[in-house]
């Protein structure tokens, strides 16, 4: 339908604007902060940094807006601003923007110092500057390091004493430094740190302990009243990277869901309608690429049309959009709206359980759906580090079972469905000791096991009545990020009865045994009120309804 659109429809499709940065006054003039060190440090770069080809740094005017709003300062002389978000298409020029912003940080007016006489703020040096260049991999820091050298002038280099290297650069008798860190987060942990880039957080996951890093990062800029500022392309939801948390982060500000802590989020994104075709493309492109005029219109078009690219990667690298894969299940829209935070599973509560286990490279998922409301609940997930930490790694079984039985002992569980594979031992002694408290059995040879792989058409069926269930919003959850990736893992797969699911590829590393998990308690809710029978209580290490 959207490659149908008219030219004039397309040219009316306009982009999101997010930030400062693109706000105006109502004469149409942009609005600019009251008090910022920004103009300060556009001058000091002219005169201590050099552009590309030679001659002066000059920021663009939307580079120059944004760096007015970052150095916003308040009435009190403190900054407004103390994180944040630049997320732009690719090719933008966000390294080398940051890389600017890190020699201001490193040597340049970065520090309120005090109110001149026209009654701006005046910056001065941070004395003992740390800035770091963080990334999950050496080759992210280097795509801003590298462009250090060609930034910095002979004038630069002189008047601030500065020694560089490849990844540590010092200036004043290495009273200030300038360094690019890949280490573990437990070595950042407790550094003095000034300021912090956090490079390309698209690619910080919990696998290679991005989230851990973030944390640490947000943590020293607290105690030592630094800041911190990321960069990064449209991430792909699901993955609950640092820039999908970041994102909903600033998202519940803007609903009013959190407290505004100073942070500040910029971005331009096409219209959620904008078609890939060459047309809306050469309209739309133009508005999105902001003042990044070197981005080529017919190049970026060749890179779009090419079949052998996902469209929804290029729409995310191209066009700034958030959008899931084409086979996802779920996106974000779907899946985020379910979310009630004002529900809280309690003892007691009349639940359903589901349950998928591995033994090696796959998760192993507990859970519960509570009977009153449809509300979903994981009560354990346990999954394989990645890296290192995940050599020789094999599910905790004894922890796992520990979890079942405490589950059955706190909550009134009506009906449990466990898929048997891997964990048939396991399954029969559950449905031994707690199968006659049950109010529903699965249709195996125990009251709890649901063999997976037996029927594709039971099991596809009852994914499609989880999918009903999700599209209609009846069911509801928590929030729980690891539930909300393994759905937003999920792929479509279609077959001869209709819908079902599994992950991206066989040896995918993004899991989605929380989400089967979630599929086996509903089935089991949807048996339950369809022809559950009543169960008299009982005592002991069952205790049902």
């Amino acid at each position: 339908m959207a490659a149908q659109l008219t030219v004039e429809e397309i040219e009316a499709l306009e982009p999101t604007f997010l930030g400062p940065t693109w706000l105006k006054n109502p004469d149409d003039s942009w609005k600019l902060p009251k008090h910022t060190l920004g103009w300060q440090i556009a001058g000091w770069c002219a005169e201590y940094l050099e552009a590309e080809h030679g001659g002066p740094w000059r920021f663009t005017s939307e580079q120059l807006r944004f760096v007015l709003w970052w150095y916003a300062i308040d009435d009190n002389g403190r900054f407004v601003y103390r994180k944040g978000v630049l997320q732009r298409l690719k090719g933008w020029g966000k390294d080398p923007l940051l890389a600017v912003i890190s020699l201001v940080e490193f040597v340049g007016p970065s520090r309120f110092s005090h109110w001149g006489p026209d009654g701006q703020p005046v910056g001065a040096p941070h004395p003992q500057a740390w800035v770091q260049i963080a990334a999950v991999s050496r080759d992210q820091t280097r795509n801003t390091m590298t462009l250090m050298p060609s930034l910095m002038s002979d004038k630069l280099i002189e008047t601030y004493g500065i020694k560089a290297g490849a990844e540590l650069i010092r200036a004043n008798g290495g009273r200030q430094r300038l360094e690019a860190v890949t280490s573990s987060f437990r070595a950042l942990e407790g550094g003095r740190v000034t300021f912090t880039v956090l490079n390309e957080t698209h690619h910080w996951v919990t696998g290679n302990n991005g989230d851990r890093m973030y944390e640490t990062i947000d943590g020293n800029a607290t105690k030592k009243d630094s800041r911190y500022l990321a960069i990064t392309n449209a991430y792909l939801p699901g993955e609950d990277s640092v820039a999908e948390r970041m994102r909903e982060a600033f998202e519940k500000i803007l609903d009013g869901r959190a407290a505004d802590v100073g942070f500040m989020y910029d971005s331009i994104e096409a219209h959620p309608a904008t078609p890939l075709t060459p047309e809306a493309i050469r309209i739309v492109l133009p508005k999105i690429r902001g003042d990044a005029v070197w981005l080529r219109v017919e190049t970026i078009l060749q890179s779009i049309l090419d079949t052998t690219i996902a469209p929804s990667r290029s729409r995310r690298m191209w066009l700034n959009q958030i959008v899931a894969s084409e086979d996802a299940l779920y996106g974000p829209a779907e899946w985020d709206v379910l979310r009630d935070d004002s529900k809280m599973l309690q003892p007691g509560d009349e639940i359903v359980m589901g349950f998928d286990g591995g033994l090696k490279d796959d998760a192993t998922a507990l859970v519960a759906l509570r009977v009153s409301d449809m509300y979903a609940c994981v009560l354990g997930l346990w999954e394989k580090p990645d890296g290192p930490r995940g050599d020789d790694w094999a599910v905790p079984r004894a922890q796992v079972d520990s979890a079942v039985h405490d589950a059955l002992r706190t909550f009134e569980v009506r009906g449990f469905y466990a898929d048997v594979a891997l964990w048939e031992s396991y399954i029969s002694e559950w449905s031994d000791t707690y199968g006659e408290g049950l109010a529903v059995k699965a249709p195996g040879k125990d009251a709890i096991g649901w063999d997976m792989r037996s029927s594709l058409k039971a099991s596809t069926m009852a994914h499609e009545r989880l999918m009903r269930s999700v599209f209609d919003r009846k069911l509801v959850h928590d929030g729980d990020r690891k539930l909300r990736r393994h759905a937003l893992n999920a792929r479509r797969r279609t077959n001869n009865y209709g819908i079902s699911f599994g992950k991206e590829g066989r040896e995918s590393p993004r899991k989605v045994d929380a989400y089967a998990a979630l599929m086996l308690a509903h089935e089991a809710l949807v048996d339950l009120r369809a022809h559950g029978k009543k169960v008299r209580k009982r005592t002991g290490r069952g205790y049902f309804l």
